[in-house]
Parts: C-alpha cells; structure tokens; sequence
C-alpha cells in the first residue's frame, strides 16, 4: 500500500513525490515514458524562458552555464534530483484506470496493479497536439513537434501557427537554408511571442525573407502541397514538409476515465479545490499545467511546483498551509 501514487514523472511530478518523502509519506511515480518525457518533445538546445532558480524543486539548486537553463540541462537536472531523492519511479509504464475511493485506490497500468490511498495526477499537455482536423494531416511529411532546423536545409517548409512555437521553428528554419511560408489564422502574428523573437520575426517577414499569409486556415494537405483558404479563396502553398504549431492540450479521454468534472468554460478546466488541487473525486489530486485544462499557459514549471507542497499538506494534515498558497498566488499572478 502506497500512501501515494504519481501519475507522471515530469519537473511537477518529481517535485510532488519529493514533497511526500518529506512529509514521510511513502509515494510512487508512474510515468508512461521516459523520465521527464516532455523534454524529449522540446527543441535541441533549446532554452527555457524562466530562470532556474524559478525551475528549482526539493530544495536542490539548478546550476548551468547561461542565464537560462537549455533543455539538456533541465534533463540532467532533473534526472539528477530523481537519483538523490530516491524516487521510486516506473518508466514506459501507462496507467489504463483507477478504481476504488480515498484510502483504498487501485490503479492499474499495463504491467500491473497498485494499491494507494491518494493519487495524484501530474500528467501535464505535451503529449496531445491539437490537430487540423483536414485530410493528410497524418502523412509522414507533417510533424506537429519540432526538434531541430538540419533536415529542412534546401526544402520548402510550411510553418502552421503564430505563437512561440511556429516563431521558433520558423526563424531556426530559415536562418538553415530552408524557404519557410508561415499559415496564420488570425489577422496578425500573436502577441504573447516573446518579445526577442518577435521583432525578429516580423522584419524577416516584412524584408520577404519568410513569406506569411494571414486570416488564412488549412484545408487539406497532400505531398509537396498545402491547400489552404484564403480572404481573397482557396489557395495552395507548395511544401515538402508542414511543421503544424498548434500547440497542445491535456488528455481529456484519460481525464474522463478517472471520473473528474470539467467546468462549464471554453478551456474545459477540470473541477479542483484551488487550496488543496483536490478534485471532485475525493483522494484524488491535480498538480501542474494540467489543471489549466486547455488554457496551457496557465501553469509552468515556476508555479506549478508550488502544488506539491499544498497537496501533501493537504494528505498528512487537512488543510493547505498559508504561507505556500500566498507564494504559489504569487507566483500565478505573476
């Protein structure tokens, strides 16, 4: 009997299973992937834009070379706090259910059964990109994660999206030799961009460096074509490959299974105490950026933390203390 099970071994995850060996709670984390999954989906070499001391759990300090910590160094970090925690870790282990009430759990993967009195579900969103919906999106051409400009050299690449992401994928493609066009559904690039990418992005669009069409949406994608629609009609784009940026959301069919609400809002966040991150099944907990629901901004690594330490408290004492809530409060209005 575990006092509780983790779902989910990313920065959140750790931080929560570490708080509950703190408070003398025996947990374990299951984690259907690698240790730190979503890393492995991020670009190479790419870098954080908080500082570490806002990415730093358990107490250990995040060393690294720059201002900010690339994604190398937050996978060794992490991996490395996983190692002096002794975190009791299953890796490329999939939780399927979690039957049973507070107290007396059973959560079943697909290699075998584990009895808990709490959960806690830190299973983030990268893992789910929101998709076109259109024909071809499935085509082996198309990615919807981008990992490093190389391959793109000398090719025609089709950047869909106008958040950090597409800048990202769209300026490391271009400045490696590859004739980039971005598809922007709205009017104009986004203005949560980071503010070094995009004055970048917007002169190379405005010198013709990187073609843009905007107010235009996908219609279907076939080899070496992008259909799109346009304000003036339907068009097509010529691509060898399509770099679909639309972000991502939380697995809801997962959520679903595990019995939790979702509130009446156009981000379906799920229904959770925002002292203790319990939900509406008792026992059970959220922490991290899945609690945004499909508002994925919400919640980062810098504050997302902070929920573990209101939810062991919760588990070991009733209540949330008050001076966490007041830094994590802090940390989200920021």
């Amino acid at each position: 009997m575990y006092d509780v099970v983790i779902i989910g071994a990313g920065p959140v995850g750790l931080a929560c299973g570490i708080e509950a060996q703190q408070q003398g709670l025996k947990p374990l984390l299951i984690e259907k992937g690698a240790l730190i999954n979503s890393f492995l989906g991020y670009p190479n070499n790419m870098e954080f834009f908080s500082t570490p001391d806002l990415m730093e759990i358990g107490g250990h300090p995040f060393p690294t070379i720059g201002y900010k910590p690339t994604r190398e160094e937050g996978i060794a970090y992490y991996r490395r706090i996983a190692e002096l925690e002794k975190l009791n870790v299953r890796l490329y282990e999939r939780v399927l259910r979690v039957e049973g009430e507070k107290g007396a759990f059973t959560i079943t993967t697909n290699k075998a059964a584990y009895a808990s009195r709490h959960v806690i579900v830190a299973t983030g969103f990268f893992d789910v990109p929101n998709l076109l919906a259109v024909p071809g999106e499935h085509l082996p051409h198309v990615t919807h994660y981008y990992k490093e400009p190389y391959a793109y050299t000398g090719q025609r690449v089709a950047v869909i999206g106008a958040k950090n992401s597409a800048a990202k994928a769209a300026l490391s493609c271009y400045r490696h030799g590859a004739q980039v066009t971005m598809v922007v559904r709205e009017p104009e690039l986004s203005p949560s961009i980071k503010y070094w990418l995009k004055p970048d992005l917007e002169n190379r669009i405005k010198e013709g460096s990187i073609a843009a069409h905007f107010n235009t949406t996908v219609s279907a994608i076939e080899h070496g074509v992008l259909h799109v629609e346009t304000p003036d009609g339907s068009d097509h784009i010529n691509a060898d490959w399509v770099l679909a940026m639309t972000g991502y959301r939380p697995d809801y069919p997962f959520l679903e299974t595990l019995g939790l609400a979702f509130q009446d809002d156009e981000y379906r966040t799920p229904v959770f105490d925002e002292t203790t991150f319990e939900t509406n099944r008792p026992g059970l907990y959220l922490a991290g950026t899945v609690c945004g629901g499909l508002r994925t901004g919400r919640w980062f690594i810098e504050n997302g933390r902070f929920h573990a330490k209101q939810i062991a408290a919760h588990i070991t004492s009733g209540h949330a203390p008050e001076q966490a809530w007041e830094t994590m409060s802090w940390k989200t209005a920021e």
